[in-house]
This record gives C-alpha cells, structure tokens and sequence, in this order.
C-alpha cells in the first residue's frame, strides 16, 4: 500500500517484497493441486555476502580459498548418533548452522599461535543483493510479481479458483502494508467463453423452436421435433465426455441446430401427411395398428434420402481429422462434436421421431397450410413465374454476379481463423538493445503512466527482462505489458469498439521517446510465441550464408 511501512519504521524496498514471495507466498501456492511451480520476477533475492579485504588476507597469509572453506565447513548441523542412559535413547545433533550476520563474522578460518583469525577480521559481512536480470512493474512503481504454472494436462479452470482461493489464504499472513492480489487471471476469459457459448447455444434453440411452430402449423408436431435438440446434445455430451473432448467455444460454438433437426422436420412432415391422407380416405379417426402401418411407410420414404443428406455432411467434416499440431488440437473438438451430434440426430429422427408421432399426434390430423406459408407463396409464385419466363436475363444477370464474386474473392485477405477477442490488451515495449535494466525500468514507469490516464484502464503491469525461471528469456530492453481494461459498463463509452481504444493508445505512447510497439492480445502474445517463436502475426525469417546478401 502507499505509504506502507515495516516494523521497525523503514518503508519495503523490492528486496522486501522478494523476501515475502520467496519465504510466506511462493511456498503456500506451491502447496495448491495442479501446480507445478511459481516463477518470480521482480525485487531482489536477499543474499549475505562476504566481501574480503585483499591486504587482510594477506597479513594473515590466507587465501580466498581458505576463507570459503572455513564458510562452508562451519554453516551445517551434524547428527552424532545417540547415547542410552537409564533405559532411555538420547538422539545428539551438533547445531551448527549461521543464525545471524553477527554469526558469519564470527567464524574461525584459523588460529595462529593460539590467536584465532575470524571471518570479521579478513572480510566485511553484510546483506546485499543477486545482480538481477528482470523487474516488475505496475502502474508506474517497481513490484514483484509471480506466474502459477499448471501442469501439463491439468484444468486451467480448476487450477486457477484453486489457486485464487489459496491466495485468499495466504492474505492474512501476509505484513501489514503488504498486497498480494491477482493480476491476470485465465479464468474470467474462460467464464466469458463458456457465458458465449450458454448465450449462442440457447438463442440458437430457442429460434430454431419458434421457426418450427410458425412454419409446421402443428403443435404437437413441432413439439416432437423440438424434442430432437435436447435429446441430441444429450448424445452428443455423452460422446465427448466418454472420448475426452473439451466443451469450449470452438467445439459447441459449431453446433447447427436447424442442421440437427432437418431430418426430423422431414420425416415429421411426411408422416402428418400420409396421416390426414389415409384419415381422409377412410372417413374416420384411424386406428393404432393403422397409426402405425402409415407413419413407418413415411418414414420409410423419406428414409434414405434422409440419410444420405445427413451422411454428405458428415462427410465433409472428416478431412478436419487429418490436420495435425495446432490446427489438429484446435479443430478435432468441433469436427467431432458435429459429426457427433448428427449421428444422435440421424438415429432419433428414423427411431424415436417416428414411434413419437404414432403415439402423440393424436386422432384428427388434418394436413392445412398454415397463415404464414400462405403468403410466402402468395409473395414467391410471382417470382417464381417471372423467372422462369425470363431464364436468359436471368442466368445472365447471375453470371455476371458470380464472376465479380469470383473478383473480389482474389482482393480478399483470409486468415485462418478469427481472433478472439480476449478483453484485455497486450503490447511489447521494444527498447534500444544494450539498454540496462536499471534504465528500462525509469521508461517504464513513464510509459505505465501514460497509459493509466486512459479511463479505461484498470491496471498496467510489465515483465522487463529474464524471470527467476528462464521459462520466457527477455533481454533487459524488452517488457512484456499487460493492460487489463475495466468492465465495459464503467468504460466512459461502454460501446467504444476496442480497435478505437488500442488506435488512440498507440497515438499516446508513440509520444513517449526511446520505445517502439508491438500490440497483441496476452494469450494471443503467447500462442504465437509459441508456434513460430516471434510475438507478431506474420513473420518474416531469413536464413543463409552472407547475411548482408
């Protein structure tokens, strides 16, 4: 906290806060299931140093050798075996473990004529600091900040509220004056995906329903149909959780639900039909065994056209099983969950749609055009006859539309697939190379203040150089920023669309002399570090023997 001071009256210094992650948090989230390490960068790691006096060592006729021999061979605790006395076993251990500074100064190299030579008269002991290679910063004031690895194959979801939960732990032992909070966070991008996927998945049945009952004029027919959906995604869930495959924004984000239920409409259609037919030509309600008999010859007509339409599709799905690495990880989820859902939805509509409308349909089925279908004629009849009376201005016209198609598709960028928008903002802040940390760091902080005006930001924090673990290796000159943007509600212009937000940040900090840009997404930042070892997009490498050539 601001003006946050220690015990005895002093305020924390990075060292400080490094002492705190290393020895009270570090090991608490090390404890969490599912973690594998924390990697700390930030501070200074606390270190006593023995810095010797040359010309003393030399009076005393020791070398730097000796006096580093003497360190190690009286800082250890020794085990002595046990003693029995009187029945019982006494277990006796030498403690002989440095304690204090005043404890390494009063170490004995050796003595001379019975005058011991101590570490404090060769050397000055004290408490210094590891020459570092990284810091953190946010919001303009250095920190020390700490990354959770997962291990492989773990639920990042789970992970990270397990981890959040401990932190909360691990809160009330911290200092007073002394924050420990969460900075970034996979699982609020996760919660909005999954939010994404609920919101598209309901509208998408919801409106496929309200389609059926306007368009079938039947209600208990398109409540047969209806009934498809659930009973598909409840196959279709079954599958992917008995071959491990993750639900995600990618996998059910796929799903076509008025793909799911087309062979039900027509198989549901053709036995409504034969139904009122046969109830006509009889002049009566039929019986059961009649029910019967017509609803499974309709079926039986629309059967195999059903199935081969349903199968084209399918099949159209299964090259998407051949790509392999990043492509295979990302697209074998949807491929298998379409294919999935329509194998349970081709089943249901030559299973239980037909024995469901034998049994439910009731005794009057009569086959009416519904209000709505009627003036879709009334509308489409006209043009229909027009275009058949006009067939050479019209395959013209459409030729000439498709070859300007065809134009504009070879104008066309294409990418492979859309990015996600992950709410949050990423950029490197790239400086002059040979640039020292302690420099990097004053830019910094003026470039973390520059961004903290914009109204839209919640917090700015930066990773400058290599962390404790070399898992991301920076030079000093390059900072990984981390912008973190409030909820749109309390953004100034909540419909601001973020393209203009990034637009107006780069204008800003392009004024803020000695750094370039480059701005990306956190994950997106990674993913592409990942795969082709550069932070942007599209790279260009150049390899060969005459670099200037």
């Amino acid at each position: 906290k601001e003006g946050a001071l220690k015990p005895d009256g002093t305020p924390y210094t990075p060292t400080d806060l490094r002492e705190i992650q290393d020895w009270i948090i570090k090991p608490q989230l090390r404890t969490v299931a599912g973690v594998t390490e924390i990697n700390t960068i930030g501070g200074y790691a606390k270190e006593y140093q023995v810095a010797p006096w040359p010309e003393q060592l030399v009076a005393h006729g020791l070398s730097l050798a000796e006096l580093v021999q003497a360190l190690e061979r009286n800082n250890g605790n020794v085990g002595a075996g046990y003693i029995e006395r009187r029945g019982e076993q006494y277990l006796i251990r030498a403690p002989g473990q440095v304690g204090s500074i005043e404890d390494i100064a009063n170490i004995v190299i050796r003595s001379t004529q019975g005058t011991p030579v101590r570490v404090r008269d060769v050397a000055e002991v004290g408490i210094g600091q590891e020459l570092r290679t990284g810091a953190a910063t946010e919001n303009g004031r250095e920190v020390v900040l700490g990354t959770v690895f997962m291990l492989l194959g773990e639920n990042s979801r789970t992970v990270s509220q397990a981890v959040d939960r401990k932190l909360e732990q691990i809160r009330s032992s911290l200092p007073p004056g002394v924050i420990a909070q969460t900075v970034y966070d996979r699982t609020i991008l996760i919660d909005k995906a999954i939010g994404t996927v609920k919101k598209n998945l309901f509208e998408g049945a919801v409106l496929v329903i309200a389609i059926l009952f306007l368009f079938l004029g039947n209600i208990r027919a398109a409540l047969i149909t209806a009934a498809v959906i659930p009973l598909a995604m409840l196959f279709t869930f079954t599958g992917m959780v008995t071959n491990g495959v993750s639900a995600n924004l990618m996998s059910l984000g796929a799903l076509d639900f008025g793909i799911i239920i087309d062979g039900a409409v027509v198989i549901v259609e053709n036995c409504v039909r034969r139904l009122a037919h046969a109830q006509a030509l009889a002049g009566r309600p039929l019986t059961r065994d009649e029910r019967f008999h017509e609803v499974f010859a309709a079926a039986r007509e629309a059967r195999r056209p059903l199935l081969y339409g349903q199968l084209i599709i399918m099949v159209v799905y299964l090259p998407i099983f051949a790509l392999t690495g990043v492509e295979g990880k990302m697209f074998h989820p949807m491929a298998f969950t379409v294919v999935a859902a329509l194998v349970g939805a081709m089943i249901l509509s030559i299973t239980f749609i037909p024995a469901a409308v034998a049994l439910l349909i009731g005794n009057h089925v009569g086959e009416k055009e519904n209000r709505l279908m009627g003036w879709a004629k009334r509308g489409y009849a006209p043009l229909l006859d027009w275009a058949l009376l006009n067939k050479a201005l019209l395959l013209t016209v459409t030729a000439v539309v498709v070859a300007l198609s065809g134009l504009l598709v070879t104008r066309m960028g294409s990418e492979f697939i859309p990015s996600l928008s992950e709410g949050d903002i990423a950029l490197h802040a790239l400086r002059i190379p040979g640039t020292s940390l302690t420099q990097a760091i004053e830019m910094q902080t003026e470039l973390e203040r520059t961004i903290k005006r914009f109204p839209e930001v919640e917090r700015v924090f930066a990773k400058l150089g290599t962390a404790e673990i070399a898992t991301d290796p920076m030079p000093p000159n390059v900072a990984d920023n981390f912008v973190m943007l409030k909820p749109r509600a309390e953004w100034p212009d909540p419909k601001r669309p973020i393209e203009s937000l990034v637009a107006e940040l780069q204008q800003a900090v392009g004024k803020v002399p000695g750094n370039n840009y480059e701005f990306t997404q956190p994950i997106q930042m990674r993913f592409n570090e990942l795969i082709s070892g550069v932070r942007s997009d599209v790279a260009v490498k150049v390899f060969g023997d005459d670099m200037a050539t």
